[in-house]
C-alpha cells in the first residue's frame, strides 16, 4: 500500500492515536507526539503543515515502526485501511 500524498500533520496525528500517540506539546508549527504503549516513552516531532512531504511522512512512519517493532509496510496498512 502506498502512503497518501495529501496528508496533513493534524490528520497523521489523529491516525497515530490508535498507537498510543498523544500531542504533548506544540512549538510554532511543530508538535511533539509521545507514546508509552511499549513501556518506554517514544517522542516524534512533526510539522503541522497542511500537506506533509512524502519524505517527511516516510521518515516519521519509519521511526514509529522501529519503536513498535513492526515493518513500516504493516504500519502503513494498519493506518490507512
Amino acid at each position: 500500500m502506498k502512503i497518501p500524498r495529501d496528508l496533513s500533520g493534524d490528520e497523521l496525528a489523529k491516525k497515530l492515536k490508535d498507537f498510543g500517540y498523544e500531542v504533548t506539546r506544540q512549538t510554532g508549527s511543530h508538535m511533539r507526539l509521545t507514546s508509552k504503549i511499549k513501556g518506554k516513552e517514544h517522542n516524534v516531532t512533526m510539522p503541522r503543515h497542511r500537506n506533509l512531504k512524502i519524505g517527511t511522512i516516510s521518515g516519521i512512519l519509519s521511526d514509529i515502526a522501529d519503536y513498535l517493532e513492526i515493518k513500516k509496510e504493516e504500519l502503513v496498512r494498519r493506518l490507512f485501511l
